[in-house]
């Protein structure tokens, strides 16, 4: 999927492979002036749940937001209590309002993160700083994997976790980690010899840089390590991604303790920023990991009934969430004949979940990790909502009742 908004000028929103309610119709109205913009949005826009996007005059994309009710929402822009704030000064640029309507306000979110990520609209991210845009904390890189920041992980990463908030904190944690695991960071480039790896001649290899020699890498560049060796040092890696360990964090401490013991003030200063970054990378991570262990389900969520204005809107709609992350979505079905459709689908979604090697499977979706964990953490009550696919036909005919 494209992360940069393409030149010319924004013709559509485009697929949502979340959606199995879709297309849907991307609704716009434009006017020369902010007075009658606003006109038109009251006079058209449904209360429902949805996302809105904002174009310049230039026909640009320069917003994306989302709201469980969309008129109330995009009238509060045009507010002259926000004529100063962010909302002010976005229609006050823009000229087009457009909108799409979603079934729920988990669908709008859904919407809404994965077209920021397509677009990148400039409004979005104008005000917040590039080193505090999210990132996510990748493990890869064959055949020597190590860790690097990404702003959307690559498909062939071992392992990967996020977003995170702060990409200069993030650095300074995946500098430490690198370090206390002894991988490699250079460039991919760089040539790599494994100390089993066979060769025709004997070369004399030099190191890519200076951490091999200070003891901070494992040398893959000087086959220095056979490539098991340094599968094991990635294997522990990844287990501290997934949350069982500290092991990183209990030996920064213990190095900032005997450098303060020997008067080595520099060194625990610079250990003490390292343990920071590790401190906030390790919170975060245990949080994600709790999600993985406890969101495996069928979520079904309801559609919105209030605005007849979109029959699709009445719809509701079961997301396939395997480790916290949303991987697929059928129609809920409401007769015989739709659950006889979806039981297909549910009893391929039973099979996944059973298979212990799609245990580390990714999902075409990893930044809804992190909104499907706040989501719930926010509404605890949603988790009523949740079940195995083995239950679904009771789901259906309790919904089938109601």
């Amino acid at each position: 999927m494209d992360l940069h908004q393409p030149a010319g000028l924004f013709e559509g929103f485009g697929p949502n492979p979340l959606d199995p309610l879709g297309p849907r119709t991307t609704h716009r109205v434009a006017a020369t002036s902010t007075a009658e913009l606003r006109t038109l949005v009251r006079q058209q826009c449904p209360k429902s749940p949805g996302i809105y996007g904002m174009l310049d005059r230039s026909g640009q994309l320069i917003y994306v937001g989302k709201s469980k009710r969309l008129r109330i929402r995009l009238l509060s822009y045009f507010s002259p209590r926000n004529a100063e704030e962010k909302a002010g000064r976005i229609i006050q640029a823009a000229q087009t309002v457009l909108w799409e309507t979603q079934p729920s306000e988990f669908a709008a979110l859904l919407r809404e993160q994965q077209l920021i990520r397509r677009w990148t609209p400039r409004w979005n991210v104008q005000e917040i700083p590039k080193r505090q845009r999210p990132v996510y904390l990748c493990l890869g890189g064959a055949p020597a994997p190590y860790f690097f920041l990404d702003a959307m992980p690559p498909a062939d990463v071992v392992a990967s976790e996020g977003p995170f908030r702060g990409a200069g904190k993030m650095q300074r944690a995946v500098d430490a980690l690198n370090n206390f695991y002894r991988l490699r960071d250079c460039s991919s480039k760089q040539n790599l010899y494994f100390a089993d790896q066979l060769q025709l001649f004997e070369l004399e290899q030099r190191p890519g840089c200076l951490r091999y020699e200070i003891g901070r890498c494992s040398g893959p560049c000087v086959g220095q390590c056979t490539r098991r060796q340094y599968d094991q040092q990635v294997a522990e890696a990844e287990s501290f991604l997934d949350g069982f360990h500290a092991a990183p964090l209990e030996t920064i401490r213990e190095t900032i303790h005997r450098a303060a013991e020997m008067r080595q003030y520099e060194l625990a200063g610079r250990m003490s920023r390292d343990l920071v970054s590790l401190e906030y990378l390790h919170r975060k991570l245990m949080f994600l990991a709790a999600a993985r262990r406890k969101y495996t389900f069928v979520y079904s969520v309801p559609g919105h009934e209030s605005e007849p204005d979109a029959q699709q809107n009445h719809r509701g709609v079961w997301y396939l969430i395997r480790r916290g992350e949303v991987c697929e979505s059928i129609v809920a079905p409401r007769c015989p004949e739709e659950f006889q459709r979806a039981r297909r689908r549910v009893t391929h979604w039973k099979r996944v979940l059973a298979d212990p090697e799609n245990h580390r499977a990714a999902s075409p979706f990893p930044f809804t990790l992190s909104l499907v964990a706040q989501w719930l953490r926010k509404q605890p009550q949603e988790l009523e909502r949740t079940f195995h696919p083995s239950e679904a036909g009771r789901r259906y005919r309790a919904l089938a009742r109601s």
